[in-house]
């Protein structure tokens, strides 16, 4: 059937339909089960933008700025209400800083690339022995608030410039599934038949008639089903100019954002939430950050191409066209790498290495800025203040359950029903160790 409706689809298209398919799949959640302890999520957002800087972005050169004589002069360190901010580096995020809140006592659990981007983007560690069914945060988002959403046209759960590899829906349902997108502004690809709208209608209807006859005989079963639903979300998309418009932007709107491949993301996030639709959560991911050697040219104040001023240019610009529509009050934006690098003066080739101390930027979503929580010594090293409730480090997996309660979440769920027959945990307690939201973000 499959075979005839696309008449041997290129991998690509198979691939993004595919994704497309998880919209609108027809599965039954199982009922989960609350923890002993009820949660109260604080419920300020109704959509997360989640920035993966991959590589590792030095903390004491961005969201904790520490000023010595490897600095340099163009960084321009200003102070907003106590916090200090590389103003010459960030000029496009400093405007926006009454929005933006930094944890700085978060500390990564690994300095291992791989291992510590997985661990943030499923809150928890990769090689425990769950973790083989744990769904990206993303995926948890799309299962709990894709119900409430009256336009299914696109799946709740994008992923901006995100390699294929990274954490997908796990044991969850394909319908929770992160649906893959590098934005170029010229619509959303192979969302169009080969032989035009006409012989798609015509194939698409006789695919219909086929499908009734075989539900007529009762001679459905799962895969054909799941192929159903599939062609039914892929459907959705293709020939729709609310989905083209949401991923198509003008030149003038590219180099406002900095004309990089991470600006189109921002873009394209900007419109998907204008748009309303259905998408819930957003990632974008920006590599490069993984800088050993020669970090003041990544983070160059006088170039608008080096990486540091892309990543201004295009966040900066993206909380304020948020702020003029009144959607920042909604979102929840959230940006952080695997974790630091080293502190103080440069290493021998002008560059920092892996560390574990690192800071986490939020914004919008309510909370008030600029705020500084938690405090390093004076190096950016170690923590010193943790500024939160539970005074300890904050971990990976509290960043997580922020997230949760963010988005009117229960981050103490558990759910029973697992293919290893071990309930899942939303939020993990490993050696006890109760983890929790960051709630002084809105105090």
């Amino acid at each position: 059937m499959s075979n005839f409706f696309w008449q041997k689809p290129q991998f690509g298209r198979r691939l993004l339909f595919k994704h497309a398919a998880t919209a609108v799949g027809g599965y039954f959640l199982s009922p989960l089960d609350r923890a002993a302890r009820a949660a109260e999520p604080i419920g300020k957002a109704k959509y997360c933008i989640f920035v993966l800087m991959g590589g590792g972005p030095s903390h004491v050169d961005t969201f904790d700025l520490k000023e010595g004589g490897w600095l340099p002069t163009a960084f321009a360190p200003a102070s907003f209400e106590g916090v200090r901010w590389p103003q010459g580096l960030m000029p496009r995020i400093a405007e926006h800083l009454d929005s933006v809140a930094l944890l700085r006592s978060v500390r990564s659990k690994a300095a291992v690339h791989e291992l510590a981007q997985n661990w943030i983007q499923i809150g928890r560690n990769p090689v425990a022995s769950t973790s083989r069914i744990a769904p990206h945060i993303g995926s948890v988002v799309a299962r709990e608030l894709s119900p409430q959403n009256s336009d299914k046209t696109l799946p709740p759960f994008l992923a901006l410039n995100a390699a294929a590899t990274m954490p997908a829906n796990g044991y969850l349902p394909p319908e929770n599934s992160p649906f893959f997108v590098t934005p170029g502004g010229t619509g959303l690809g192979n969302t169009a038949h080969r032989d035009g709208t006409a012989a798609f209608d015509r194939r698409y209807d006789l695919l219909l008639k086929l499908d009734a006859e075989e539900r007529a005989l009762n001679e459905l079963g799962p895969g054909t089903r799941e192929m159903a639903q599939f062609n039914l979300a892929a459907r959705l998309l293709m020939y729709n100019s609310r989905v083209d418009a949401a991923f198509t932007f003008a030149a003038d709107e590219r180099l406002r954002y900095g004309n990089s491949g991470f600006g189109n993301a921002c873009i394209t996030a900007r419109n998907l939430l204008r748009a309303n639709l259905g998408v819930r959560f957003i990632q974008i991911s920006v590599g490069g950050w993984d800088n050993h050697a020669n970090i003041y040219t990544t983070l160059n104040p006088a170039n608008a191409n080096s990486l540091g001023r892309q990543f201004d240019t295009g966040l900066g610009t993206l909380l304020g066209d948020l702020k003029n529509d009144g959607l920042l009050q909604d979102t929840l934006v959230v940006a952080m790498g695997e974790f630091g690098r080293t502190v103080g003066t440069l290493n021998s080739q002008g560059g920092r290495d892996h560390f574990l101390q690192q800071s986490v930027f939020f914004a919008g979503a309510g909370i008030r800025g600029p705020r500084a929580i938690g405090r390093t010594d004076n190096a950016g090293s170690v923590t010193v203040e943790t500024g939160w409730a539970r005074d300890r480090d904050i971990r990976p997996e509290d960043i997580e359950a922020t997230i949760y309660s963010a988005l009117g979440i229960d981050w103490t769920k558990t759910d029973p029903n697992t293919p290893i027959g071990r309930a899942f945990e939303y939020v993990p307690k490993i050696d006890g160790i109760e983890y929790a939201p960051v709630h002084e973000l809105w105090s």
